[in-house]
C-alpha cells in the first residue's frame, strides 16, 4: 500500500500524537529491534510504540494493528489510535454471539473482591460486595477442595457472583459460579481441558496485561478479560510495567464487547479515572483485606461504583 510518508516520518507523527497521553519520555522515536514487515506504516508505528513504552510484543501487535488500520481505511492518521478489534485479527465482536463463547456474565460486574480465603469470602459476599474471588493459596489438595467447597456455601443467598482463581476442576466439582484464569494457566489448559471448561457451563475470566495478551485471551472468547496491572502494586511480582490509566482507556475501547474489570493499585483516590475509561468494574484486594472497617470501605466503593454507573 502506498503512502506520502516514510516509517520515521510516521514514527514521529506518532508519538508526537500520543506521547503526552501515554507518558513518552522523550519526542525521540527509538529503532525497534526486530521487525517482521517491510511495510513503512508497520516499521513507524513499531518505532512509535517503542518509544511510547510499549513492551516488544505489545508494539509488534500495536504496529501490525496500525497497519491494518490504514489499509481498511485507506489513509495513514497519526491520531487515531487503533481500536477496532478487526485490525488486531480479532474475530467478530460481540464475542458472545461466537459459537464458542463461554457462558455471559453481567456487562458490569461492579466491586470484584479478590480475597484469599472463604471466611473472607462470605463476610464480603453478605456486605453486598456482587463479585467475589476466591484467591486461596495452597499446595494441599484436600485444603483446596475444603476452601473452594466451603467457598461456595459462604455466597449462597446473598447474590454474590463467585469466581475461583487457578482450581478449576474443583470449581466445576463445586458448583462455583466461574473460574478466573492466569495468562499461563490459559496457556497451559490443553484443547481437552479447554472443551471440559467450557461444558461445564462455568463462566470464564482471564486476567491480561497489554495487547498481546488480550488478543491471546480472546481467542477462546472468556466470559470477561481483566486489564491491569493499572498502578504500581506489591502483592505480586509483575511481569509488565504498571499499565497507567491511559492505557487501560485504549484497552477497554479495543474490548468494549466483552465486560472489563481493572485491577492493580487501584484506591479509593484512583477510583473516579478507572471509571471514567469505561470498565465495568474494579478489582480490589488490600483495598478491603487491610482495610481498618472492611464492612464500611465495600459500601463506600459499591456506592461510588453505581454512582458512576448511574445506578
Amino acid at each position: 500500500m502506498s503512502t506520502p510518508f516514510d516509517s520515521g516520518a510516521i514514527a514521529q507523527a506518532i508519538v508526537a500524537a500520543h506521547g503526552l497521553r501515554f507518558g513518552a519520555i522523550t519526542s525521540a522515536p527509538v529503532s525497534a529491534p526486530n521487525f517482521s514487515s517491510d511495510d513503512p506504516v508497520y516499521r513507524g508505528a513499531k518505532r512509535a510504540c517503542s518509544a511510547l513504552g510499549f513492551i516488544e510484543i505489545d508494539a509488534e501487535c500495536l504496529a501490525h494493528a496500525w497497519r491494518a488500520q490504514t489499509q481498511r481505511l485507506s489513509s495513514f492518521d497519526a491520531a487515531l489510535w487503533p481500536d477496532a478489534p478487526e485490525d488486531f485479527g480479532m474475530r467478530p465482536f460481540p464475542p458472545t454471539a461466537r459459537d464458542d463463547a463461554f457462558p455471559p456474565c453481567p456487562a458490569r460486574l461492579g466491586l470484584y473482591a479478590v480475597l484469599p480465603d472463604a471466611r473472607w469470602v462470605g463476610r464480603m459476599a453478605r456486605v453486598g460486595v456482587p463479585t467475589v474471588q476466591l484467591r486461596f493459596k495452597s499446595d494441599d489438595g484436600d485444603a483446596i477442595e475444603r476452601e473452594v467447597q466451603a467457598a461456595v456455601e459462604a455466597v449462597q443467598g446473598t447474590g454474590a457472583l463467585l469466581f475461583i482463581n487457578d482450581h478449576w476442576r474443583v470449581a466445576i466439582a463445586a458448583g462455583a459460579y466461574g473460574i478466573h484464569l492466569g495468562q499461563e494457566d490459559l496457556d497451559a489448559l490443553s484443547d481437552e481441558d479447554l472443551g471440559r471448561l467450557r461444558a461445564s457451563g462455568l463462566r470464564l475470566g482471564v486476567s491480561t496485561h497489554g495487547y498481546a495478551e488480550m488478543v491471546r485471551a480472546d481467542k477462546v472468547s472468556p466470559s470477561y478479560i481483566a486489564m491491569g496491572a493499572v498502578y504500581p502494586t506489591t502483592l505480586k511480582k509483575m511481569a509488565t510495567a504498571p499499565q497507567g490509566v491511559a492505557r487501560l482507556d485504549a484497552y477497554a475501547r479495543l474490548l468494549r464487547g466483552y465486560p472489563q474489570v481493572g485491577i492493580g493499585g487501584i484506591d479509593a483516590a484512583r477510583l473516579p479515572e478507572v471509571l471514567a475509561t469505561g470498565v465495568g468494574s474494579v478489582a480490589v484486594v488490600r483495598a478491603l483485606v487491610a482495610a481498618d472497617g472492611p464492612e464500611a470501605t465495600a459500601a463506600q466503593w459499591i456506592a461510588a461504583i453505581d454512582a458512576a454507573a448511574g445506578e
